[in-house]
């Protein structure tokens, strides 16, 4: 059984990502299971080259600081040949309307001046990356879903068309996890792209910076602490990320506190005491640029390895191997 999943590296990995997934993704992935960096998918709207290969190390590195064993991990834009050959194979197997019938292409698209094509061509590319690794199961949340249903399909149609050579994905839900929304808008989530970075805390984050943004999040006027997303959203968020620093309830959390800002200082620790050894192995990994160029060499001709036959495979049936 291999389950894969992906972090998309459009800015650094903030305190929604480790939360919600990649520290579950240590602790509980199951020895089946790959992660990789989606790079490639960071490049279907505007961006800073630099930057993104500056993320992407970054990443990486957040990714093996966690606790993600090495040989499960890889960087996706490793396998661009690879990728690249059976994402044309894909394209050439998935009609227009499907593409351009995806929720998020439409709304990505929607009200711009200038849509790249890779935009509407991505979920194929995703396609790819699934069947490519032979990927039993894709953890997603709602709005993936469709794109594994074209991954699905695809499968099928090029199995039945060509001849057997991928596995049929299934998607399924993420375990469930700490939902963390942004400090200074919890109408939201903590994204890596949000425009203003204050309601975001990043991983690499300096201590002190992190108290800072969370001293500063936003509240209310009712001047209790309780759990109400509904009622009480932005004390809420605060004591869901406690809580889940702590392993705790948040609800339980909310009982131990009167005010806003002694909630506020406990959840600044709990979250810097958090994050602070992904920080420092983190930090140690990006200052030895051969150690992790090592470890991403690595990973990349394992998942080369694992791709090659299927690869070929798929040349060979479709006429051109």
């Amino acid at each position: 059984m291999t389950r894969l999943s992906a972090i998309t590296p459009s800015d650094r990995a903030h305190l929604g990502n480790h939360l919600g997934a990649v520290r579950h993704w240590a602790r509980d992935g199951h020895p089946g299971d790959l992660y990789f960096v989606s790079d490639l998918h960071a490049m279907t709207v505007s961006y800073n080259p630099a930057r993104l290969r500056a993320t992407t190390r970054e990443v990486l590195a957040v990714l093996l600081a966690s606790g993600i064993a090495p040989d499960r991990l890889f960087v996706q834009s490793d396998l661009i040949r690879e990728l690249g050959a059976l994402t044309w194979l894909l394209e050439c197997a998935c009609a227009f309307g499907e593409a351009s019938r995806m929720t998020q292409f439409k709304q990505k698209s929607d009200g711009q001046a200038m849509v790249r094509l890779s935009l509407l061509t991505y979920p194929v590319l995703m396609a790819a990356d699934i069947l490519l690794l032979g990927a039993d199961e894709v953890p997603v949340g709602a709005d993936q879903r469709q794109h594994v249903e074209l991954a699905r399909d695809l499968a099928r149609r090029f199995n039945t068309t060509y001849g057997e050579v991928f596995a049929i994905p299934r998607a399924v839900m993420p375990r469930t996890a700490a939902r963390v929304r942004d400090l200074s808008d919890p109408t939201r989530k903590m994204s890596k792209s949000a425009q203003d970075s204050t309601g975001t805390v990043f991983v690499l984050d300096d201590p002190d910076l992190v108290r800072r943004k969370i001293r500063r999040a936003k509240t209310d006027t009712l001047g209790r602490v309780e759990y109400d997303p509904a009622g009480q959203p932005a004390i809420s968020n605060l004591l869901e990320i406690l809580a889940a620093c702590r392993g705790t309830d948040p609800r339980a959390e909310a009982a131990g506190f009167s005010g806003y800002g002694p909630l506020k200082e406990a959840v600044a620790e709990a979250v810097v005491e958090e994050l602070r050894p992904i920080r420092t192995r983190a930090v140690e990994l990006l200052s030895d640029p051969a150690e992790l160029d090592a470890i991403r060499k690595a990973g990349a001709d394992r998942a080369a390895d694992r791709a090659a036959h299927r690869l070929s495979s798929a040349l060979r049936l479709a006429g051109v191997g």
